[in-house]
């Protein structure tokens, strides 16, 4: 079972055009999904989900589909919270907040902060943050650090540089799923990815509830996990 999930949530409009709606509505109905796969990753031991909400691109959007999902957002934040307190499942956002307005961002403090000592699992909710902006955030802490003196360049290592990443307290993914039929990672984990196995799925978002996430799950466990090895140097390491 992989202990962290990163999942790219595409295929809301495609679903609603389908169907004649508008894409708000692709994405309301996409409150199911995230449910479901909550509830699959949990009672199946996942650790870590990470779930791609809104990305740095998607400003560029319609207004009127950007203030719509800002809005379901807020209602979701508020609505679903207190399930995930009651089911031990801490809740925690990385990206740029500075961008959301202020109600937002209260109501993401506040579900951070009503779900913090919850252990079941976490609920990493990825909001206006791209893979870009991560690493150049962090390569801005550790410019800072050697500028103020505090570190020096030569001593910056991989593992140096992965702890200013916003996720540096979890394991880094085992599996990223992407839902809508498209084969492409999209600025999502960019440094965290590097050997995470890739799970493609032609259903939309909507439509990839419990079945399709154990499905996944059950793909991710037919595979082996090389990092550079052989094939028969992980069986002796395994054996």
């Amino acid at each position: 079972m992989p202990r962290h999930v990163a999942i790219i949530m595409d295929g809301n409009n495609r679903w609603a055009r389908k169907r004649l709606m508008p894409g708000v509505a692709g994405h309301r109905s996409g409150v199911e999904a995230v449910r479901a796969v909550i509830e699959v990753c949990a009672e199946s031991g996942v650790e870590v989900l990470t779930l791609f909400a809104f990305s740095s691109e998607n400003w560029s959007r319609p207004e009127d589909e950007v203030g719509a999902l800002m809005e379901l957002f807020l209602r979701a934040l508020r609505r679903e919270v207190r399930k995930l307190y009651e089911n031990d499942i801490c809740l925690r956002i990385i990206g740029d907040r500075s961008r959301f307005a202020p109600d937002l961002q209260q109501a993401m403090a506040a579900a951070e902060a009503l779900t913090a000592d919850c252990q079941r699992m976490t609920l990493v909710v990825a909001a206006n943050y791209g893979g870009k902006w991560d690493i150049a955030q962090a390569a801005r802490g550790l410019a800072a650090e050697a500028a103020a003196g505090r570190l020096d360049p030569g001593t910056i290592s991989e593992q140096a540089f992965e702890a200013r990443l916003s996720t540096a307290e979890w394991p880094l993914p085992d599996l990223c799923i992407r839902t809508g039929g498209e084969r492409r990672i999209s600025n999502f984990l960019l440094w965290q990815m590097a050997y995470a196995e890739l799970y493609f799925s032609d259903l939309y978002w909507p439509d990839f509830k419990h079945e399709a996430m154990r499905e996944a799950l059950a793909d991710f466990a037919r595979r082996q996990r090389r990092f550079g090895k052989t094939s028969e140097q992980v069986t002796v390491e395994s054996s």
